[in-house]
C-alpha cells in the first residue's frame, strides 16, 4: 500500500508538469523503475595504468554534467520492450520476459523512445522539456561508477554476467549485485546502446557533453555475457553501426532534459 501511494504521488507530480523531485520514477504500465541521479562532475576515461586499458580510453577528462536526469535501474527487459514496440525481436527469449531485450539497433530503441515519450505527453505523465532517450556515454559512465574512481565499480564476479559465469545466455536482469547508486547489470548481460556517435575524448574539461556532431559507429558501453569481464570495466567502451543488431547488444533508458 506504501508503494502503491509512493507511485501515485509520483504520477501526479508529473502530471502537473513538474520534475519529479523523489529519487526514483516507475513508469506507468510497464513497470520500469528509473533511479534519479544529480548533476554533479566526475573524471571519464582510465588513467594510462590501469590494467587492460585501451588508448581509446583517454586522454582522461573532467565533465560536468549540470542537468539531473533519471536511468533505468535495469536494461530494458523482453516484456518491458513489447509492451511498447508490440513485438520481442530476442534471440533469448527462453531466458523470459525479464531478460533484456537483445537484438535491437540503436535506430530501434531510439524508436522506442520516440514512441514511448509521445505515449506519456498524451496521457500528461512527462515533465514539460524532458523526454525518453539512450544515455549519453558520459552520463552512462557518470552512473556506472557511482561515485567510484577505480577500473570497477565493485566485484565484477558479483556484478555482472559475463562469459565466466553466463552459460552462454542472457539472464534476468537484477539478479546481482547493484552498483552504490542502486543500478543494475551495467559491467554485464548486454552491451548497451548510448546516444553519442564514436569520438575521441577531449582531455581537460567539458560540460555535457554530447559526443562529435557525425561518424561512423554509435557508443555502446558495459560488458556482455559473451565478452570477458575486462569488458565491463567502468572505462571500456564499444560502438557499432547504428543498424546493427545483434544478441549482445541492448538499451538502458534515460529521461533527460529535451537539449541534454
Amino acid at each position: 500500500m506504501v508503494r502503491a501511494l509512493a507511485i501515485l504521488l509520483i504520477l501526479v507530480t508529473v502530471a502537473l508538469g513538474q520534475a519529479p523531485t523523489e529519487k526514483s520514477i516507475v513508469i506507468a504500465d510497464i513497470e520500469l523503475e528509473m533511479i534519479f541521479v544529480d548533476a554533479g562532475t566526475f573524471t571519464m576515461g582510465s588513467p594510462v595504468e590501469e590494467p587492460l586499458r585501451d588508448k581509446a580510453e583517454g586522454p582522461q577528462t573532467k565533465v560536468r554534467l549540470t542537468h539531473p536526469f533519471w536511468l533505468g535501474k535495469t536494461e530494458v527487459t523482453q516484456a518491458q520492450y513489447e509492451a511498447i514496440i508490440g513485438t520481442n525481436p530476442s534471440r533469448f527469449k527462453e531466458v523470459g520476459p525479464d531478460a533484456p531485450v537483445e537484438e535491437v539497433s540503436w535506430d530501434d530503441c531510439m524508436k522506442y523512445c520516440e514512441i514511448l515519450t509521445e505515449r506519456e505527453r498524451a496521457a500528461n505523465r512527462l515533465p514539460e522539456g524532458y523526454i525518453y532517450t539512450l544515455p549519453t556515454e558520459a552520463q552512462w559512465e557518470y552512473a556506472c561508477r557511482a561515485g567510484t574512481k577505480g577500473d570497477y565499480a565493485g566485484n565484477p564476479s558479483s556484478m555482472a554476467w559475463c562469459n565466466g559465469n553466463s552459460n552462454g545466455t542472457t539472464h534476468p536482469v537484477a539478479q546481482l549485485r547493484p552498483n552504490d547508486w542502486g543500478f543494475y547489470d551495467m559491467p554485464g548481460n548486454i552491451l548497451e546502446w548510448c546516444y553519442d556517435w564514436y569520438g575521441s575524448y577531449p582531455g581537460g574539461s567539458v560540460t555535457d557533453p554530447q559526443g562529435p556532431e557525425s561518424g561512423h559507429f554509435r557508443m555502446a558501453r558495459g560488458g556482455s555475457w559473451r565478452m570477458d569481464s575486462s569488458v565491463g570495466r567502468s572505462a571500456a567502451r564499444a560502438g557499432g553501426s547504428q543498424a546493427r543488431r545483434d544478441y549482445t547488444i541492448g538499451f538502458r533508458l534515460a529521461l533527460c532534459k529535451l537539449e541534454n
